[in-house]
């Protein structure tokens, strides 16, 4: 009996794999141009759009060019276009870590399609096909935890209300914020209004509000699509100091930074849009 609910599992395991979902968009380009049109890069866009409740486990870049010029040219210049497609991506808030290939493939075979224009047919084929998939839910597996990790399950607001050392950090769990921007998903909002409720009641620390993005290069800063300027983790620091003064805590209390992306924990994208806070005072409570 045992043996055929291992074997029922793996079978549910491996129909999991093979059911992923796959979202595909193709970018058309100008004759011996790697350049993206204005108008595919307005589809395109909104194809990354729609992207961003996608759980992403990885996307392949293919370019192509159309049966004329020589192969050596084609490989080339599809492999431009793949690598300007990347370069959109990365652009909006896609993290290269999921762009797993980025590959030219020179020149493709004419279509057998209903289209008899040669040209028209070209056309088609002078592009690059983008595949994202999805991550696949997997069973979970009951586990009894470890005391080490129950520690680690503490809420934010009840580390607060902790034992607190100057230099402590505490970053905000389930605080997450809208891509490009400094605002909170809805989902976090409760989970905000906790955290200061369990300051205001701290009125022993002092401490430092850290802003940081993900997705960037050279550790330059994300955009706010709000308000078009490049100082997104400054932003989102500063939402988060503003919204604390408003519940009641006190300004002298606190200062906000941003930190671009110098310090990604590691994770997935969404976890490194995030804020934390560093205790750089901590007085005698019980006066």
């Amino acid at each position: 009996m045992y043996r055929l609910l291992v074997i029922i599992l793996l079978c549910l395991q491996a129909s999991a794999v093979f059911s992923q979902t796959q979202h595909t968009h193709d970018v058309y380009f100008n004759t011996d141009e790697f350049v993206v049109p204005k108008t595919e890069e307005n589809r395109l866009l909104l194809f990354i759009s729609k992207l961003q409740n996608v759980d992403i486990e990885s996307i392949v870049i293919y370019g192509f060019c159309d049966d004329v010029g020589a192969d050596s040219y084609n490989l080339i210049l599809s492999q431009q276009r793949a690598d300007a497609i990347k370069h959109i991506f990365a652009n909006n808030d896609i993290s290269e870590t999921l762009i797993r290939n980025v590959d030219g493939k020179g020149e493709v075979l004419l279509k057998i399609i209903s289209e008899k224009d040669i040209l028209k047919i070209r056309g088609l084929n002078r592009k690059v096909e983008i595949i994202v998939t999805e991550k696949t839910a997997m069973p979970e597996v009951t586990v009894a935890p470890k005391k080490e990790e129950i520690e680690k399950t503490l809420s934010t607001s009840e580390q607060i209300k902790g034992d607190l050392n100057v230099g402590d950090k505490i970053i905000f769990k389930n605080i997450l914020f809208k891509t490009g921007y400094s605002t909170v998903v809805s989902k976090s909002k409760k989970t905000l209004e906790d955290i200061a409720k369990a300051l205001v009641e701290r009125e022993d620390i002092y401490f430092t509000i850290q802003g940081h993005v993900c997705c960037t290069k050279y550790t330059r800063d994300a955009v706010d699509k709000r308000t078009k300027k490049r100082n997104l983790s400054v932003a989102r620091a500063q939402y988060v100091y503003d919204y604390f003064a408003k519940k009641g805590v006190d300004k002298r209390r606190m200062r906000f930074v941003g930190m671009r992306r110098r310090f990604p924990l590691g994770g997935a994208p969404e976890l490194d849009r995030r804020v934390e806070i560093v205790i750089t005072y901590v007085g005698d409570s019980n006066k």
